[in-house]
């Protein structure tokens, strides 16, 4: 295959994806910077404390990993659930909700780490800050709840 043709199938594949995700384009670029923030403040942290070693490293990765996976399990499931409810001739408004309720739940989950990494390194919070994170938190599992 000429590597136009192979750039014009992987830009068109690419496309489609960005079109079927586009719900989930923001939150999960947010959910991938947040991520990056907490690895990053998780090193300061552990140099900050004296407790740098390369297999907490490793194993933050392979964490990141897992959330990710979790991720893709939330949009298998929102597919299976839209699928069949539409085999059942049922209109879903929505079709990324667990997808995007996973993210949501993520993201906060990676702000409140984030929050106490820098804690850990000596840096003074707010604590409005702190309530309002942990709000949400509340908030998005009373929602997964119902």
């Amino acid at each position: 295959m000429e590597a136009t043709t192979l750039r014009t199938v992987v830009a068109a594949a690419a496309a489609a994806v960005a079109v079927c995700f586009s719900q989930l384009a923001v939150p999960l670029a947010v959910l991938l910077v947040v991520m990056l923030v907490d690895y990053l403040t998780g090193i300061g942290k552990a140099v900050v404390t004296k407790t740098l070693c390369s297999r907490c490293g490793i194993s933050g990765i392979l964490k990141k990993i897992g959330q990710l996976a979790v991720v893709a399990v939330g949009l298998v499931t929102d597919y299976v659930i839209v699928h069949a409810a539409s085999t059942l001739g049922v209109e879903v408004g929505i079709r990324f909700a667990v997808g995007l309720l996973v993210v949501f739940w993520l993201i906060v989950n990676e702000l409140i780490s984030i929050l106490e990494n820098v804690s850990e390194m000596g840096v003074k919070l707010p604590v409005f800050l702190q309530k309002i994170i942990e709000r949400l938190k509340v908030t998005i599992e009373k929602k997964s709840e119902n």
